[in-house]
Order: C-alpha cells, then sequence, then structure tokens
C-alpha cells in the first residue's frame, strides 16, 4: 500500500510534555530532587570498578582470576635499566660494576625500595644481555603496590642522580610506579582538560546558534543534571556489573552531545512554533508531540544499539554500555519532562538577546551580533543551495556521494589490529623510551606470558618438578627465554611463571605451544592441579577469538531491532531500510579515514602521533557508537519529513519542507557533537585519540554529506513508494508525526511575534 496517511494518535512524548508544561513547578521539583537522591545515594555507595580479569575473556580470564584471588602481596616491581652508550663498556667492566652499584647504594638510601637485585648477585641475579652492554638492576616499590606511585618520586630522583654521574652509560627506571607517576598524571590531566574544555566549547556553540543566553543554558543544565543522575545510578549498577574507569568519561562525552542534541531538537522546534504565532501553550504542545516524540525515537534506538555490546561478553564493552544506556536514558527522560517545563517557566524570555543587549550597549551600537547559526527555520543559504541541486539532480547525487564515501572506506579493508601497550602512549614521555629500550634488549620481558597454577601445594615435590619441566621445555623449545621467574603465593596454592616471549606472530605461537602441548604435560598434568596462560599477547589470543564470535552477534543485534524500530516509528519499509544503510556507509567510511590517519599516518604530524595499528576494540566500540549517534539526525530529519507527509505534502514536498526546516540544528547539533569528540582526539593516549577522531570524523561526514545529499536524493528516488508498507506489516503501531490543526486560540496577535527588543 503507498500513500496511506498514518491515523493521529497521540504519543508519550505528547502527553508528558503536555502535564510537565502545565505543572512546570513540580516537574522541575520532580527531576531535582531525582538528580539529588541519584547524586547522593551513588556517592554514598561509590562506584565497583572492574576487576583486572573482567575485562579479559578465556583463558586469560582464568589464569587472571586465580592469580588475583591468591593473595599475591600487592607489589609494584621497579627496574633499572643500565646499558653502554656506545658498547664498549660491558657488564664486566669497572665503569659498569660501579654503575650498578651506585643505583643500589642511591635507591636504598630512599627507604622506599625491597627484593633489589643485581646481576651481580651469586643467588637470582637480574637479566643482562648475551653480549654484556646491557643489564637490569630489579627491586619492588616498599609498601603497598596501588599507592607506590605516590612514593615513587625520591627513587626517580636517586637514579636520576646516578645518570648524571655516569653519562657514558644510559642508567633509567621504569615500571609500575614510576609509569603511574609520571604518565598516569599526564593522561589524567587530559581527561581533564578534554571534560574542562568540552562545556565552554559546547556553551559558545549553542550561543552563536541562538544568539541568546537561556537557550544555552538549557540544554547544558539538563545535559550536566542528567550526567549527575546517570553517574549516581551507575553506582548502584555497578554492584551487579562492575565497570571500569574510563566509563565515566565515556559518559559525559557521550551525555553531552546526546543530551545537547535533544534539548537542541526541543528548544528550536518551541521557538519556531512561537515565531509562527502559536501561543505559548500551543508552542509547548507540538514541541513535545514532534520533537519531543523524535527524540523518545532516537534514544530508543542509542540505548538498543549499546546494548549490543552485552553480547560481546567483555567486561569492558559491558561497562561501556552500562553507562552509556543510563546517561542517554537520563538525558532522554530530562528531555521530554524537566525542559518542556523548564521553557514553560521562562516563556518568552528565552529569546531575550542579553549578550546582544551588552555587546550593543558597550559598542555604542557600533557592533551587532553575528547572524545565527544554521539560520532560521528554513535553513541557510549553504542548505538550500545544496538541497536544490540535490532534488533536481538526484541520480547524479546519489551515485557521486556513493562513490566518494565507498573510495573513503576503501582503506579499511586493509585495517591491521593491534593490542594496546606502551606505544598507546604517545608524546614526550622518557619512559616510554625506556621501556621500548628494555624490550628491545630482552624482548618480552615487559608483557610476559604468565602461567599460572592452582593445586593444592604447588610447594610440593611433584609440583616443583612439573615447573622445572616447564620451564626447561619452554626454553629448550624456543618458545620462551630468560628472564624467566617463579612466584609462589602466601597459601602455597598458586604457583605463577612469567616467561619472556616474542611479539607479533611469534608471541602469538608461543601461546598456542605453551596451551597446547607444554603446560598440558607438565603442570597440567598433576592432579586437582588448573593451569592456564595469561599476559598481554595471550589476553590479545583471546580478545580477537571472543571478538571473531560474538561480533556478528552484535552486528545482527543492532541492526535488526534498529530495523524494526524505525519500522514501527515511520511505517515504511524503504525508509527503515535507507536508514540502515545511509549509517552503514558513514560508518565504513569513518574506518577508512582512520586507516588513512593512524595507519598510514596522513596529518600524523599535525596531530602528534607515531603511525601504527588500530587498537582492536575500536571499530566494534565505533560502529556502536555511530550507529546509535547517527540515528539522532536521521530520526529528527524523517519525523520533520513524515510530519510534513501526513499534513498533506507531497513525499518531494515533504522531503524538502523537513531538510530546510531541519537545517539549522542539525547543523549546530553536529557541530557540538564534533568539536567534543575532536578534543579528545588531542589526548596523549593513542586509543582515546582514534576515538576521538573517529568519531568526529563519523559525525561530520554523517550530519553533512549523508544528510544534506544521499537523505534527500533517495528520497527524491523513492518518491510516493517511500511510504510503502506491505499489508502483512500493517499490524504496526500508527504513531502521528504531525500537530493537530491550529485552532483560532492557538495563535496570538501579530505584534507579540516581533523580534524581541535586546536586553541590556
Amino acid at each position: 500500500m503507498t500513500g496511506e496517511r498514518t491515523r493521529k494518535t497521540k504519543n508519550v512524548a505528547a502527553l508528558v510534555g503536555g502535564w510537565s508544561a502545565r505543572h512546570r513547578w513540580w516537574a522541575i521539583l520532580i527531576w531535582l530532587g531525582f538528580v539529588v537522591v541519584a547524586t547522593v545515594v551513588g556517592n554514598a555507595v561509590g562506584t565497583t570498578p572492574m576487576k583486572s580479569y573482567e575485562g579479559q575473556n578465556g583463558d586469560s580470564r582464568r589464569a587472571q582470576q586465580i592469580i588475583d584471588e591468591a593473595g599475591f602481596p600487592d607489589v609494584a616491581g621497579e627496574m633499572v635499566l643500565v646499558q653502554s652508550r656506545d658498547g664498549r663498556i660491558t657488564v664486566d667492566s669497572p665503569e659498569f660494576r660501579q654503575a650498578v652499584q651506585d643505583v643500589r647504594s642511591a635507591v636504598e638510601a630512599t627507604g622506599q625500595v625491597e627484593h633489589l637485585r643485581t646481576p651481580y648477585d651469586p643467588a637470582g641475579p637480574a637479566p643482562r644481555t648475551s653480549d654484556g652492554t646491557t643489564a637490569l638492576v630489579l627491586f619492588d616499590m616498599a609498601g603497598a603496590g596501588d599507592t607506590a606511585d605516590e612514593r615513587v618520586q625520591p627513587v626517580l630522583d636517586a637514579v636520576a642522580g646516578v645518570q648524571d654521574r655516569h653519562p657514558e652509560l644510559r642508567v633509567e627506571q621504569a615500571g609500575a610506579a614510576s609509569i603511574q607517576r609520571l604518565a598516569g598524571v599526564a593522561v589524567n590531566e587530559d581527561f581533564q582538560r578534554a571534560e574542562a574544555l568540552s562545556l565552554p566549547i559546547t556553551a559558545i556553540i549553542l550561543l552563536i546558534a541562538f544568539g541568546t543566553l537561556l537557550p544555552t543554558l538549557i540544554p547544558l543544565g539538563v545535559s550536566m543534571t542528567a550526567f549527575f543522575a546517570a553517574t549516581g545510578l551507575l553506582a548502584l549498577a555497578s554492584k551487579v556489573l562492575h565497570v571500569a574507569d574510563t566509563t565515566t568519561n565515556l559518559m559525559l562525552l557521550i551525555g553531552l552531545a546526546v543530551g545537547v542534541d535533544y534539548s537542541l531538537f526541543y528548544v528550536r522546534r518551541e521557538r519556531e512554533e512561537r515565531a509562527n504565532g502559536r501561543s505559548k501553550e500551543r508552542a509547548l504542545e507540538i514541541a513535545a508531540a514532534t520533537s519531543g516524540r523524535a527524540v523518545l525515537i532516537s534514544g530508543v534506538t542509542v540505548i538498543v544499539a549499546m546494548a549490543g555490546m552485552f553480547l560481546t561478553d567483555h567486561g569492558v564493552f559491558m561497562g561501556f554500555a552500562q553507562g552509556t544506556i543510563l546517561v542517554v536514558l537520563t538525558a532522554m527522560v530530562a528531555s521530554v519532562t524537566v525542559l518542556p517545563a523548564t521553557l514553560a517557566v521562562f516563556g518568552d524570555a528565552v529569546d531575550a538577546r542579553v549578550i546582544h543587549g551588552i555587546v550593543r550597549l558597550v559598542t555604542r551600537g557600533r557592533v551587532t551580533w553575528p547572524r545565527r547559526l544554521g539560520g532560521r527555520a528554513g535553513g541557510g543559504r549553504v542548505w538550500n543551495v545544496v538541497l536544490t541541486g540535490v532534488l533536481r539532480r538526484p541520480w547524479i547525487s546519489t551515485v557521486l556521494t556513493v562513490g566518494v564515501l565507498a573510495a573513503l572506506a576503501v582503506p579499511a579493508l586493509g585495517m591491521r589490529l593491534g593490542q594496546p601497550g606502551i606505544d598507546d602512549l604517545q608524546g614526550d614521555y622518557p619512559i616510554a623510551a625506556t621501556f621500548k629500550a628494555i624490550d628491545k634488549a630482552f624482548p618480552g620481558g615487559n608483557e610476559p606470558a604468565t602461567v599460572a597454577v592452582k593445586a593444592p601445594d604447588v610447594s610440593s615435590p611433584a609440583a616443583q618438578q612439573a615447573i622445572e619441566r616447564l620451564k626447561d621445555r619452554a626454553l629448550a623449545s624456543g618458545v620462551a627465554h630468560e628472564p624467566v621467574s617463579v612466584q609462589v603465593n602466601p597459601a602455597r596454592t598458586v604457583a605463577t611463571i612469567s616467561l619472556s616471549i616474542g611479539y607479533g606472530e611469534q608471541g602469538r605461537k608461543a601461546v598456542e605451544a605453551l596451551r597446547e602441548t607444554i603446560v598440558p604435560e607438565t603442570v597440567g598434568a598433576l592432579p586437582d592441579t588448573q593451569a592456564y596462560v595469561t599476559g598481554t599477547m595471550a589476553a590479545t589470543v583471546d580478545f580477537n577469538r571472543q571478538m571473531s564470535r560474538t561480533a556478528p552477534l552484535v552486528l545482527a543485534f543492532v541492526l535488526v531491532l534498529a530495523f524494526v524500530l524505525l519500522l514501527s516509528s515511520f511505517r515504511s519499509l524503504l525508509v527503515a531500510i535507507q536508514a540502515i544503510l545511509l549509517n552503514l556507509l558513514s560508518v565504513a567510511a569513518a574506518y577508512g579515514v582512520l586507516v588513512l590517519v593512524f595507519q598510514d599516518g596522513l596529518g600524523a604530524d599535525l596531530l602528534g602521533f607515531t603511525p601504527g595499528a588500530i587498537v582492536n576494540w575500536l571499530p566494534l566500540f565505533l560502529f556502536v557508537i555511530l550507529f546509535g549517534l547517527s540515528m539522532d539526525y536521521q530520526v529528527f530529519i524523517l519525523s520533520r519529513i513524515r510530519e510534513a507527509y501526513d499534513s498533506g505534502m507531497s513525499t518531494e514536498r515533504a522531503v524538502t519542507h523537513g531538510i530546510r526546516s531541519s537545517a539549522g540544528v542539525v547543523t549546530n547539533a553536529a557541530l557540538i557533537m564534533v568539536a567534543v569528540f575532536a578534543v579528545f582526539g588531542t589526548m596523549s593516549l593513542l586509543s582515546f585519540k582514534q576515538m576521538g577522531v573517529g568519531l568526529a570524523v563519523a559525525i561530520l561526514i554523517d550530519a553533512t554529506v549523508v544528510r544534506a545529499v544521499l537523505l534527500p536524493a533517495t528520497m527524491k528516488l523513492f518518491g510516493e513508494r517511500a511510504w510503502y508498507l506491505p499489508g502483512w506489516l500493517d499490524w504496526l503501531p500508527s504513531l502521528s508525526h504531525d500537530e493537530e490543526p491550529a485552532r483560532a486560540e492557538d495563535t496570538e496577535r501579530p505584534e507579540t511575534t516581533r523580534e524581541p527588543v535586546p536586553v541590556s
């Protein structure tokens, strides 16, 4: 059936928004009470962090859980690299021996170290290279490992002093405490800077967009209160599903983006209706019934997309899903409850151009406020020119645009994935160079394969013999090399054997050999014994295996449910298919740009990073996030088009009206998202830099090329068939997209719609 008009029915957003506007103070008090209670309770119970093994899969998770629950002392290991600069001084040279002795004396004098070992110790010496040019001094920080970074600075200073006395040698410290002290502080500062910049940037764009103060403060207020409430709810939810430390940072990023978007949609529509002569009450009713409904559809679609991450069965992804769902849900609820109440309270004061008045007063009228970004309801000149050309030649526009986006997506076919490691830290951090030098001299020493053995008594002769056989076979077969270390927990029920292995394909084969033959035939053959392999390479193998199993499920879940939601919302088979395909095209183009930038090095000097692989968790994460966020613009524009169509316009006229009437708000919303995400592209961690750039590029492509060209072009090609719904799907809900016809009392006298007088 084609061209059938949907019957008009009340929707939830209209009912809730109408009640909120009529009972404005109650709505505001209820919302503020909810935010306060959620925040207070959340702070009281605290967010439960994810345990280390919960961020892993397979044997790596089992091994790490055994280690975490074994009661090993909480210590932070450190090492000092002592290396000849020209290769002429060796470990046997007096100068080298003196430098090592100076390191021992200097760090022990701080009173902050224990269990120190040098390459000259007769029992259990620290490792040295076969050519004798490099050696390590190993020690543990005294006290609890999780607070060692607070005590490591005197030790770092002591080692730096030894370096000054021995310029012919390279004497540098690295380890868990020092990297947390030197690099961890920098990363925390990155997050704080990104969060501090996000709010002012958003406020500036909103201020330019509206030219007034209140419409700038209202979306920010709604977004931030929603974020505070969501973090409180996260603290409660984390008691069931633990979350990673970075979850709240992601929540702020997503919450600010969607919260401001939803508020923009709502405020713009309410202001547009007031400008068209609607009464205050009627303008809010229409905004609730149209933009409010679009917010609900968009929010539910984003939540469905985020929920797909639960299918990965990966702790970090599931924690991200939990946090983003909560912040999107609270932002969505705030937008259809407290937002209309706030607009009802302020009324036309929302249009009081306070900043404009101040500028004119200070400059005595010589300077005027810049023209509002994105234009009025009819769209800006650029949008009108583009739209006119697209609708005149839809086939050419579609083919050219798809060709450009497909060309951008092609590099994604060569995407290489890698595990985050020390290379993830970009910038001028000497400790990163130290770690790399240690890795070069002792490959795999910083990221060994660790065999966790759990048995009734790992100190028994049989267990000790099995551990020795494991070490001998691993070293003799070339699977592993020195250094090798063994630790036993106080209860003597768990032993860990750390084996240095290679990187890349060599490391993967080493993990497979350990798991398939060496471990089962040695420690794994003991009765009542569990033995699993973990470590960076093992975790990468398990993660990749887990993603290969679950990624198709995630993709199918997100696509199918999003399709059903769109089909139900717009009662159109072609529109639902179109939305899915356009979003997939945006994501594919974003993948291609990621490869061009971070793998091929395009713009590497500008962004300040060294090209390499794409972080292995990023593609699936970006797909879920981008698919959800892209629906914001798709749903909002399609809602305006469907609304115009339901009011009696032809499809072509409805497309023109829908695009032009939503041009300004889509432009503003996209600029805010792009700006917020781009801030994260300046961070020191390569993984977050990739995430920020990927999100910013994808949103920019989606909100401009896809929504301004492909969407109207394909809708024009569909014609009246755009609203085709097979008869066997007629059972789908039929919801109204347009407001009821205006009544005589809906409009006010013309003089009330004049441009508000600037307030000084």
